[in-house]
């Protein structure tokens, strides 16, 4: 077994845990951290035992934290302690992972490392097996959809508990946000933010009564991941106000003659305005980028200037090709063009002109 640390969060445990810690030692882990998160006394006869087990540690919670705290403190405590491990793999208790599966993915992070390219290692199921509950296959697909659209990362079970993290990324990966159950779905945005590599490898798909005891909701973590395109959208629709209203308005007074050149200069006008609103808004608010401010003006205007001049030809040529009589008319073409170039602008500024990847 490679120098991995195996981490179990566990909160009211029932036998599986002692289970799962005993199958994981004869699958050959000889370093266990258990994280009590604040358990009721009746279930503290289910930790394991130190004389029992001696290669498990157990850290303690006083008073019930959340999942993401578990396994913040036993990422602190992994950090400070074990300097001499590659990295740890992440597992439940609760009999839904086996110990076989969470060997192979320490497996494949070990071997990452020593390849020279560490990658996160994701314990995958299969959601289309019958055994799956619908909550989770739901949760599981909508989650995976939002991933996919707004950040650009295919992963196949977004709600895996199963994750074997190389010990570079951990430092920066226990700064993501939540304290609960979000916090493994912000750990995937954060590794999208960061360009953390990752890869999935497929696990057996194990759910005991139908999982009825996740704590997984699928509408509010699907929300997490959509909320950034959401923050998008309402910094664009105010950007957009302050352009369309000023082409309108330039249309009607300064630019009157509805010329290539007039339709260049309102444009040209509006969009200036309506950028320095948008970029403020999406560094501070919607990718809360820490770039380099210079380098991401740089960038912003980068894209700025070709959309604005690609939508100035696209308005233009439409125009051509319909009989407008009405300045009105022409703003309803530019709404639809700008509609369009939204979306492929969200995709750009993601993931490079807000990138802190080389910030």
């Amino acid at each position: 077994m490679p120098r991995v640390s195996l981490i179990i969060p566990s909160l009211n445990p029932d036998e599986k845990l002692v289970r799962t810690v005993r199958g994981c030692i004869e699958a050959g882990f000889d370093d266990i951290i258990v994280v009590n998160d604040g358990s009721r006394p009746d279930t503290l006869k289910y930790f394991p035992k130190k004389s029992e087990f001696p290669q498990v540690t157990l850290l303690t919670h006083e008073k019930n934290l959340g999942k993401g705290a578990a396994l913040k403190t036993a990422f602190d405590y992994f950090l400070k302690n074990r300097p001499d491990a590659v990295g740890v793999v992440t597992a439940d208790g609760d009999g839904q992972h086996l110990p076989e599966d969470i060997k192979t993915c320490a497996f494949a992070m070990s071997e990452s490392v020593n390849s020279g390219a560490p990658v996160v290692v994701l314990g995958c199921r299969d959601f289309s097996q019958d055994n799956v509950p619908p909550k989770s296959r739901f949760g599981n697909r909508a989650t995976s959809v939002a991933l996919r659209l707004f950040c650009g990362m295919s992963v196949s079970d977004t709600q895996t508990g199963l994750r074997a993290i190389p010990r570079v990324f951990i430092a920066s990966l226990i700064k993501a946000e939540g304290s609960r159950y979000e916090y493994e779905t912000n750990m995937l945005l954060m590794m999208r933010d960061l360009h953390i590599p990752y890869r999935e490898v497929p696990i057996k798909t194990v759910y005991i009564d139908e999982n009825r005891t996740s704590h997984f909701h699928p509408l509010r973590d699907s929300l997490r991941v959509w909320g950034l395109f959401f923050k998008y959208v309402l910094s664009s629709f105010a950007s957009w106000c302050v352009d369309e209203l000023l082409f309108f308005v330039l249309g009607i007074t300064l630019f009157r003659g509805g010329k290539s050149l007039d339709i260049f200069l309102c444009t040209a006008v509006a969009r200036a305005a309506s950028s320095v609103c948008n970029f403020t808004l999406n560094k501070r608010i919607v990718f809360r980028s820490k770039g380099k401010v210079g380098r991401t003006i740089l960038r912003y205007y980068c894209l700025a200037i070709p959309i604005m001049v690609l939508s100035y030809a696209l308005v233009y040529g439409l125009k051509s090709l319909v009989d407008v009589r009405y300045h009105i008319t022409t703003t309803l073409i530019k709404i639809a063009v700008d509609t369009f170039l939204f979306f492929v602008s969200f995709r750009i500024q993601r993931g490079w002109v807000f990138s802190d990847k080389d910030k």
